[in-house]
């Protein structure tokens, strides 16, 4: 992700994450920062159709995944997850956090197919809504760990 896709990130928030929509600022920051990683996933228009970041950190975060609607179900989110997880791995990452709204399985059942397990909830987590959201890990460590491969392959072995 670059500052060019900005506008097309902040025309997305608002309608992925509702009240809780990052802003413009948000992301300038966001991208000035070393320990950050964030990815776009263009159509063919080059058209940004799907966006996601994490920090780096012995402990990583993922930070946002975001997919226009018109082009959920595509495998979009598993992609992007998939590279933020490999660079995770590549700073040495223990493991990656996210949380996740309580009430997004669809969201759930993705994060639990990587592995992650979930640790507990935050009550009122998300803002303004007060929504609660479920705390996840996927731990890194181990050199028999198991990955995802490729959309659509079976994991990989490490």
């Amino acid at each position: 992700m670059t500052g060019a896709d900005l506008d097309r990130v902040t025309e997305l928030e608002p309608v992925l994450f509702g009240a809780g929509a990052w802003s413009r600022d948000a992301y300038d920051s966001e991208l000035t920062r070393s320990d950050r990683h964030y990815v776009v996933v263009e159509a063919q228009d080059r058209r940004v159709v799907a966006y996601a970041g994490i920090a780096l950190a012995p402990e990583s975060t993922i930070m946002t995944i975001g997919v226009d609607p018109q082009f959920r179900r595509r495998g979009l989110a598993r992609l992007m997850l998939a590279e933020l997880i490999a660079r995770a791995r590549s700073v040495s990452a223990e493991a990656v956090f996210l949380e996740v709204r309580l009430h997004d399985e669809g969201a759930q059942a993705l994060y639990t197919s990587f592995g992650f397990v979930p640790l507990g909830v935050r009550r009122r987590y998300y803002q303004p809504e007060g929504a609660d959201a479920l705390v996840m890990r996927l731990p890194l460590d181990g050199p028999h760990r198991r990955r995802p491969g490729p959309v659509g392959s079976e994991a990989i072995e490490e």
